[in-house]
């Protein structure tokens, strides 16, 4: 068998319809659009959400809430995240961001006790939850603000 020989299986590609050719194919005339009308158009069809005429379901439901635009966000690190550092690293934002802990945009960072602590970690410029502080400092860690 060589190249110019190869053909598509039988079934598996399908011809486009050509509509508005003349009578002949049975798709001339309206085009397979019917007779006049905003859907016959150029153009024409409804948007997304349009429930013709009746009030659409997102102006039916009511409001809710609102999104705080003074409010801080606030990346959390589990102790248990913290086994990649050396033992009396001093661990700060610079530093969770460097081995990839943190990403992204945000204002603070809490420590928070989820997992075991066996270094002595110094923690600066973080919030440390109360668990967290109970476990750093019971492995010699200190935390300075």
């Amino acid at each position: 068998m060589k190249l110019h020989e190869l053909s598509p299986s039988e079934g598996s590609r399908k011809k486009r319809k050509r509509v508005g050719r003349g009578p002949g194919s049975g798709m001339g005339g309206t085009s397979t659009r019917g007779n006049k009308g905003h859907n016959q158009r150029s153009g024409g069809g409804t948007r997304p959400g349009f429930e013709g005429g009746q009030m659409p379901l997102h102006r039916r439901l009511p409001k809710r809430g609102f999104k705080n635009i003074l409010a801080k966000s606030i990346l959390i690190v589990n102790l248990s995240d913290l086994d990649r550092f050396e033992d009396k690293a001093v661990i700060d934002v610079a530093a969770l961001k460097q081995t990839g802990l943190i990403k992204g945009m945000f204002d603070k960072v809490k420590i928070l006790g989820d997992g075991e602590v066996s270094k002595a970690f110094t923690f600066k410029q973080c919030l440390v939850s109360k668990t967290a502080r109970q476990k750093i400092e019971a492995a010699g860690g200190s935390i300075e603000l």
